[in-house]
């Protein structure tokens, strides 16, 4: 694996680059490639973003509407990859990176233990928000911080902390959110956007889906669903059922809570969260998926209550007593 050093000096080494994230991107990939776009503009490096789905609308207070592009424009001499474990998390722009990667100066920014090192040149350190590398990154650019990456780099950290909650938070998490402060992240902002402000579909979602959660294993398991059903008759689309999956693990019988999101007929996306006695990475891999030891994700395929019994099954190996 490479230096966060070696990283910086390839990048300062190219004229231009495009950043890919993860498909339906959270607020650490939209923070991880919205602060590394402006440090590279900094530095006089032409480049975009690009993602595959649609820019979730509480994120635009970082970016306008259009500012992710769904496929590269630019001929560039690198493809960076932040957040991002594998290729086929790309989702549907894994072809356009794998077609051109062996002609290009690829890297890889992550901090998922599943990552693969599927780039030519890797950083991938686990920590609680990708968004600590990518401060280390710019750091390491010698780009200061003004507000807009400052803004940037803070939703990521407060996002997939979970703000600031969760248990790989540590000192290093702290003092760069201190110095993201220092520069003029807006906390207020951040929190009322990605937290607390929703529309009305969205609530009516939620509790149209937490009110039928579905309980396994003595009630350590607990299941909500989103159906294609839901979402039609919520008129909601489905990256608001972005953070769904927390609310069961508030059940103090709960050890392991999935969320699974009808994508089409047989297709479900799984999201799984884990108090700690279950590492949720290795169930999602058994199923192509992967992540973190408490936050991962998988696909799977058929008839909606074969898959819960797969999961349940699968769930109950790897539950700790």
């Amino acid at each position: 694996m490479n230096t966060i050093q070696e990283i910086a000096n390839v990048l300062k080494s190219v004229k231009s680059a495009v950043i890919f994230t993860h498909t339906r991107p959270d607020g650490d990939a939209v923070g991880s490639a919205v602060a590394l776009s402006r440090a590279l503009s900094y530095l006089k490096i032409e480049n975009e973003i690009v993602n595959d789905s649609i820019l979730p609308a509480k994120f635009l207070y970082l970016v306008g509407k259009d500012e992710f592009k769904k496929a590269p424009t630019l001929d560039a001499e690198a493809f960076v990859c932040v957040d991002c474990s594998d290729e086929a998390r790309l989702g549907q722009l894994q072809d356009t990176y794998l077609r051109a990667a062996r002609k290009k100066v690829t890297v890889n920014v992550d901090h998922h233990i599943s990552n693969t090192r599927f780039a030519k040149y890797n950083f991938v350190r686990e920590c609680s928000s990708n968004c600590q590398n990518i401060f280390e990154l710019i750091e390491a650019l010698s780009v200061p911080l003004d507000r807009e990456i400052a803004n940037a780099l803070m939703t990521g950290l407060i996002t997939d902390s979970g703000n600031f909650s969760h248990n790989d938070v540590d000192g290093d998490t702290f003092r760069i959110a201190a110095k993201a402060a220092d520069a003029g992240a807006n906390c207020d902002l951040i929190t009322y956007e990605t937290f607390k402000k929703q529309p009305r579909s969205r609530a009516e979602l939620y509790a149209r889906t937490i009110g039928k959660l579905r309980y396994f294993l003595e009630n350590r398991l607990a299941f909500s669903i989103v159906t294609q059903e839901d979402l039609k008759a919520c008129s909601a689309t489905p990256d608001l059922t972005e953070g769904f999956v927390d609310f069961a693990l508030t059940v103090d019988t709960v050890e392991v809570s999935i969320a699974l999101l009808e994508m089409r007929k047989g297709q479900y996306k799984a999201s799984l969260r884990s108090k700690g006695r279950a590492n949720v990475n290795r169930i999602a891999t058994v199923y192509g998926g992967g992540g973190h030891v408490l936050a991962a994700g998988c696909m799977l395929y058929g008839d909606l209550e074969e898959i819960l019994d797969k999961l349940q099954y699968t769930v109950s190996q790897y539950l700790e007593d």
